[in-house]
């Protein structure tokens, strides 16, 4: 089962507590489902779990039995009762499948939480968590879009608008969104399944980062040794260590001894003993004394090779 399946089954499970609550998620799956309703209602879905939900809820807010055929795994909910149909629209506030649902139907938190439930089991996907972070509305028309926004704003959660073919999709990018949206839409098990894998995948990110981190500073470090060795067998094969001062001979001894040394330890074999700038210094004077005997050779072949 697909972690977007579960959600959704998670989601068929949980009705508002309250008739207007359920008015309003059913409001949501007739907005979201394809939708006749000259003078009877007639709702078609190619899922289970919708048509479920709808016959539940129908039941729940009117004590009706709809009818329910199956073909070629498409679903039809269909009331004939033209009595019924009427109470049913205006319990809703249902006049065009095109219009947006009434604002009425919407104006506790509890109700727009149990919308946003019903329009993301008819029209919702959220992908694997453990694969990527989205999770997306597809919208029939701008109007329902904006109202989708709208609702979606009232719980802090920033959505956006893509144009795909015939469709607008509103799509949430952040794995904290849609942690929060889970949460708003009453999916518990969902939500701490997506925070675990939300906070493990952060957890690992903090971790190979630091492990880039911590090699790129290693590969510099043995970069910068291996130049700083190369430099000193470069003075101690023309004018030899003993021409150098001291402090500069006894750090070139031990940076050859101790080729893998950061420069705070190499800093304490010295006699006194030598920070890590101290120690920087000094290699950075013989990287000095070394470019200087490279550029006095080139001088000498260039010379050379001229006469």
């Amino acid at each position: 089962m697909s972690f977007s399946h579960a959600v959704k089954e998670e989601l068929a499970r949980k009705f508002g507590k309250v008739r207007h609550c359920q008015l309003a998620e059913l409001a949501a799956i007739l907005s979201a489902c394809e939708c006749k309703d000259k003078h009877f209602l007639v709702v078609k879905t190619d899922k289970e779990i919708v048509a479920g939900k709808l016959y539940d809820l129908l039941v729940k807010c009117f004590d009706s039995h709809p009818e329910i055929s199956v073909r070629k795994k498409r679903y039809t909910i269909a009331i004939t009762d033209f009595k019924l149909v009427k109470r049913i629209k205006q319990a809703i506030k249902f006049e065009y499948y095109e219009e947006p649902v009434s604002g009425l139907l919407l104006q506790s938190s509890c109700c727009k939480r149990a919308f946003l439930r019903g329009m993301f089991m008819c029209s919702g996907s959220v992908s694997d968590p453990n694969k990527s972070y989205h999770l997306e509305f597809v919208s029939g028309n701008y109007k329902k879009t904006n109202q989708l926004l709208e609702l979606l704003e009232t719980f802090s959660i920033d959505a956006k608008i893509v144009k795909r073919k015939y469709s607008e999709v509103v799509y949430i990018k952040e794995g904290r969104q849609i942690v929060d949206l889970l949460n708003v839409m009453e999916a518990p098990v969902a939500l701490m399944e997506y925070e675990n894998v939300r906070i493990r995948r952060e957890i690992n990110g903090k971790i190979n980062r630091q492990v880039n981190c911590d090699t790129a500073n290693i590969l510099k470090s043995v970069s910068a040794a291996q130049s700083q060795i190369h430099d000193i067998n470069l003075i101690s094969q023309t004018i030899g260590l003993e021409s150098l001062p001291r402090e500069l001979k006894e750090t070139a001894k031990f940076r050859l001894e101790n080729p893998e040394m950061p420069l705070k330890e190499l800093g304490e074999l010295m006699n006194p003993k030598v920070g890590k700038s101290g120690i920087n210094h000094r290699l950075r004077k013989l990287k000095l004394i070394a470019s200087q005997i490279k550029t006095e050779e080139e001088l000498y072949d260039y010379k050379k090779n001229d006469n």
